[in-house]
């Protein structure tokens, strides 16, 4: 009898630690309940890739990604809270809970969903090769023996880390970085977005920049921590309807000067 008691204790002793266990999971906050609880949303944006994310002349923070920051702390109820990053920080910000999500020309791949989620498209973006006129490249078999910079941690760093490997690839913390490289000399081949091209040509007219040929053409989307299912969905709605309502096409065609693709606003069915 007292082994039946005693095994009997126990099974009840196990099943309350059971019950303890998941109830205290239900309960514990996440990051939907950190950013209501704080009232703030930590929003990680690189501002040296205009006109996605810059500074304006009074050296506050502009452009698109910013906007669209600000829109969703606002339609959150909370205040925002832009974290500065550059192309090789934005994931580890939000591993390492120093951003609640990174709106930052952030493109989808499959090893970037491996280490977090990602909201449907809210914009795009295109990555180019480009380079002084006199160098003959039209095509990734034309980067062999070449020297090429890159902005670590982006698209085009890994497409050109797996596919030029013939290249010497030289790659910078940032945009920023980058294009002084190129104007200053020290590059003649370089991989960026698109529309920093006319920005880095006007900083020096004599190098002749022109676009050599075109890497992809990425839906972005916002990046939120994995583990986090209801700021996720939360997030995805968000844009869903903001796709929906046009607020997001608005502030696209505002900074980019044309409507956002079908491939991004089919997003929003």
């Amino acid at each position: 009898m007292k082994v039946t008691t005693i095994t009997r204790l126990g099974t009840v002793a196990a099943f309350a630690a059971m019950v303890f266990l998941a109830s205290g999971a239900t309960c514990r906050a996440d990051g939907l309940d950190d950013i209501k609880a704080t009232k703030k949303l930590r929003v990680a944006i690189d501002l040296g890739l205009p006109p996605y994310g810059m500074t304006d002349d009074k050296m506050q923070p502009t452009g698109s990604d910013v906007e669209t920051g600000r829109l969703l702390a606002k339609d959150l109820g909370v205040e925002f809270e832009l974290v500065p990053t550059t192309g090789a920080s934005r994931i580890p910000s939000l591993q390492s809970g120093k951003a609640d999500v990174v709106i930052s020309t952030l493109s989808v791949t499959p090893e970037r969903a491996k280490v977090i989620d990602f909201s449907p498209g809210y914009a795009v973006l295109r990555t180019v090769v480009a380079g002084v006129k006199g160098i003959n490249v039209k095509s990734l078999a034309d980067l062999d023996g070449k020297t090429i910079a890159t902005a670590r941690g982006t698209t085009h760093d890994t497409y050109l880390t797996q596919n030029a490997k013939n290249a010497k690839i030289v790659r910078y913390e940032d945009d920023a970085t980058e294009a002084q490289a190129f104007v200053s000399g020290q590059v003649d081949l370089f991989s960026t977005a698109e529309l920093l091209m006319v920005p880095i040509a006007a900083r020096n007219p004599g190098r002749q920049l022109e676009l050599k040929f075109v890497i992809d053409t990425f839906n972005l989307a916002i990046g939120v921590k994995q583990g986090e299912p209801r700021l996720l969905q939360t997030v995805s709605d968000w844009v869903r309807t903001n796709l929906k309502n046009g607020k997001l096409n608005e502030i696209y065609k505002k900074y980019h000067g044309n409507d956002l693709p079908d491939s991004v606003l089919k997003g929003s069915t």
